[in-house]
């Protein structure tokens, strides 16, 4: 498989993803303290959106790639 093509396909797939689930979350570890036996920890959960644009010109771009591997 031409290299060209996969990149397109992985456009076209994280494309479809971003537009379907609209962003990822993750959980971040935001401060640690340990007073004698005793360990705090904070975690914080943050969330990242993909915009609209962003996931339609992946999927676009993708599908642009594929055409122009095939000639």
């Amino acid at each position: 498989m031409n290299p060209l093509k996969l990149v397109a396909i992985l456009l076209i797939v994280g494309g479809t993803l971003g537009l379907m689930y609209g962003g990822f979350s993750y959980t971040k570890e935001t401060s640690s303290a340990d007073i004698g036996p005793i360990h705090l920890q904070v975690n914080e959960k943050q969330r990242v959106n993909i915009p609209l644009w962003a996931g339609i010109a992946a999927v676009v771009g993708g599908l642009v790639l594929l055409v122009t591997a095939r000639k």
